[in-house]
């Protein structure tokens, strides 16, 4: 059977096929930019997979990452898509590339903010070569402000042989909001940008998914509209609703509440009610959301280094915050405004 979230994505999938001929066999300069934005589980991870599943020809090179579950940190993108590869033969700072790979023996000091930046993106530049290369982003959303940026440098980049394949939901839904709204809105507007967003199935295409499953005879109109209704044209639940009852007959659909897992659960507060910051802490915040150090926050905000190192602390207790980038992800995750100037 036809994967759920395929039925329907017939011409998502010509586009992205056009987007990659246009890098791969006409030769046009990339960049090329494809940004597939929708709620979960409308199907765009696998959307993606059935596009690079029929690239013809096939891509030279292929470079995937997206965010860490449950700890993410600067350039996880690139610290994913680094991971098990040998890079001594790149030519660049072994300790560069050791912080970029997110590497447990990377020394503590690091490069300044852009000069990292512009290592993160030769790195990429030379794993690409010549190319073609197709550079998978999953889930932008969840992605730290680091990568935000590097993919917007990456999309901008003149005469890089790549298809840049991204996956997102809704800026809204991002780590950090307006960061993702800017680097979504960058991506599509590089010339020749495919913009796809996905929505869900249509009581049609939630009828295909039903004849398909049950022998290829046509469900009852009333059995359709219910369960586009229960699952809202989701292709995921409608797919997990059907699993839940595989083996019985149609009927079951509508007989059985819903699993417990496709339920929607209570939503968690914005701000924990605990984390009173004063003003000084807060634009010290906003000096680790820009991947400051303490000798440049202390520079940029005109206190000792001695105070920094205070208020960090601080900062670390009040938010839970395990190390300095746990609170900068805290900070974009619940909002904190950002530091003036």
């Amino acid at each position: 059977m036809m994967p759920v979230s395929m039925v329907g994505r017939a011409g998502e999938l010509a586009e992205l096929d056009r987007a990659w001929s246009t890098l791969a066999v006409d030769g046009r300069p990339g960049p090329v930019v494809a940004v597939l934005t929708g709620a979960a589980g409308v199907g765009k991870s696998l959307l993606v997979a059935a596009a690079l599943e029929a690239f013809t020809p096939r891509p030279a090179v292929l470079l995937s990452g997206a965010a860490r579950l449950h700890s993410p940190a600067p350039y996880d993108w690139l610290a994913a898509v680094l991971s098990g590869r040998g890079t001594s033969r790149l030519g660049l700072p072994s300790d560069a590339l050791a912080w970029l790979a997110q590497h447990p023996t990377a020394p503590r000091e690091r490069y300044a903010p852009g000069t990292l930046l512009r290592l993160a993106v030769r790195t990429v530049r030379l794993l690409v070569g010549a190319g073609p290369a197709v550079l998978v982003v999953e889930d932008l959303h969840a992605l730290d402000p680091a990568s935000l940026n590097l993919l917007g440098e990456l999309a901008a980049a003149p005469d890089l042989p790549a298809l840049l394949l991204v996956a997102s939901r809704p800026a809204a839904d991002a780590v950090a909001p307006d960061l993702a709204a800017r680097v979504l809105s960058r991506l599509c507007g590089v010339r020749g940008a495919v913009r796809q967003h996905l929505g869900p199935l249509g009581p049609a295409g939630v009828a295909e998914v039903l004849t398909q499953v049950y022998a290829g005879s046509p469900p009852a109109p009333r059995l359709v509209d219910a369960v586009w209704q229960r699952t809202g044209g989701n292709p995921y639940m409608l797919t997990e609703l059907l699993a839940a009852h595989a083996g019985q007959g149609p009927d079951a659909l509508l007989r059985h509440p819903l699993p417990e897992h496709l339920r929607v659960p209570a939503p968690r507060p914005a701000v924990p009610p605990d984390a009173e910051l004063t003003g000084r802490e807060v634009e010290v915040l906003g000096c680790l959301v820009a991947g400051m150090s303490n000798k440049q926050a202390a520079r940029a905000l005109g206190i000792s280094v001695r105070t920094v190192t205070v208020h960090v602390s601080n900062l670390l207790r009040k938010t839970g915050s395990a190390s300095r980038t746990e609170a900068a992800l805290w900070a974009v995750q619940h909002r904190v405004p950002a530091r003036p100037g």
